[in-house]
């Protein structure tokens, strides 16, 4: 007797993602209660389950739900185009970006994460990890709970931030954020939006609040997230303070591991690269920013060595004013191609470990392994 479900979506294609990267012909997927319980030929699971609703067939593709590793749903995804796009890293960041997001009422928040939210749904992206640069955390994850996509979120963090001074938090403070949304919007096995310890990162954060960020992280078992090293400015500035680059720093004050993912890492060395592979921590790479805000990703990124000593490197869109778009699939598209013009190598990232780092890769970066990544059951 066939079985009643709530879904059956059908294509002409359909890429797992599993371990044997199985792609059926005429596949189609079976959900019930939010959960896939059967994939494999569409003519199988025809005759097995008797759907509510039926959808995809003829010239449609079913893949997983892509995994953006890094996003800031606010400020930007309403002024794109807001900042030149000449404009140096520092100047970029703390001058446009910080004055932009400082001015935002929490309603333009809400409105900014539904539009950034909608967008990835529309092209594929089912889960994300924000940047941490929201402001008003409430609100925002209201607005993100009415349109139903899955995704860790952050309230700004910082203890040594620059101009405006609407930023300002002593460590106290910054560690009591910290510790507010972590206990008010922990995630529980349903529940699709929760929050990270994210901290901005960069040369914003002192030792006691990377120290705090780590062991609260740990006390209530979530991810650590921050940027770090897109440009010189990182590097040259722990240098400056520490004496250390920064992977050195946050290895010697043990903020690294598994459970952390790093934005960026365009800015670091070999002794850098093994710090985060004996690690374990993760890396979101951001294709379009680092190009657009000249990083010399080209030049001197470290992706492709990084994937070789067993680093985890997953994808990011970024800001709308790095990248202009919330579409995880654009800059699939150019992980695939940046590194074999390169290094002059068209082994280089070839497509296959592109969409496996945006599906796969996302979903071990953000601990959901066992739940998204991959179409099986």
């Amino acid at each position: 007797v066939a079985e009643k479900i709530d879904l059956l979506a059908k294509g002409w294609y359909l890429v797992t993602m599993n371990e044997g990267r199985d792609i059926i012909r005429d596949g189609a997927v079976a959900i019930r209660e939010g959960r896939i319980i059967a994939v494999g030929k569409a003519d199988d699971l025809e005759a097995a389950y008797v759907p509510e609703e039926t959808i995809g067939g003829e010239r449609f593709v079913i893949t997983p739900g892509l995994v953006n590793a890094h996003i800031h749903i606010t400020g930007e995804p309403l002024t794109r185009g807001y900042v030149p796009d000449d404009t140096p890293f520092e100047e970029n960041v703390f001058v446009w970006l910080c004055g932009l997001y400082s001015v935002y009422s929490a309603e333009e928040e809400r409105l900014s994460a539904i539009l950034a939210s909608v967008e990835m749904l529309k092209s594929g992206t089912t889960t994300f990890l924000e940047a941490g640069t929201i402001r008003f955390l409430d609100e925002v994850i209201d607005g993100l709970e009415e349109v139903g996509i899955r995704g860790r979120v952050g309230r700004w963090v910082w203890d040594l931030p620059p101009e405006p001074d609407v930023y300002r938090q002593s460590t106290d403070e910054a560690i009591g954020h910290l510790q507010r949304q972590l206990e008010t919007f922990k995630a529980g096995p349903d529940d699709r939006i929760g929050t990270w310890s994210t901290v901005v990162g960069h040369t914003t954060i002192s030792d006691p609040l990377w120290k705090a960020a780590r062991e609260l992280a740990t006390e209530h078992g979530v991810g650590l997230s921050f940027h770090m090293s897109p440009a010189k400015l990182d590097p040259e500035g722990f240098v400056a303070e520490f004496g250390q680059r920064p992977m050195v720093h946050l290895a010697e004050l043990d903020v690294l591991g598994a459970d952390v993912v790093i934005t960026h890492c365009v800015q670091v060395d070999g002794e850098e690269l093994s710090v985060i592979a004996e690690t374990g921590a993760h890396v979101a790479h951001c294709p379009t920013t680092a190009l657009k805000v000249s990083y010399g990703v080209t030049q001197v990124g470290k992706m492709p060595e990084m994937v070789m000593a067993g680093t985890n490197v997953a994808i990011g869109t970024d800001g709308n004013n790095a990248s202009n778009y919330s579409d995880l699939m654009r800059a699939t598209y150019l992980v695939a191609g940046l590194f074999k013009d390169a290094r002059q190598d068209p082994q280089m990232f070839p497509a296959e470990k592109a969409f496996e780092m945006a599906t796969l890769g996302g979903a071990s970066a953000m601990q959901m392994s066992e739940e998204i990544g991959s179409l099986e059951v």
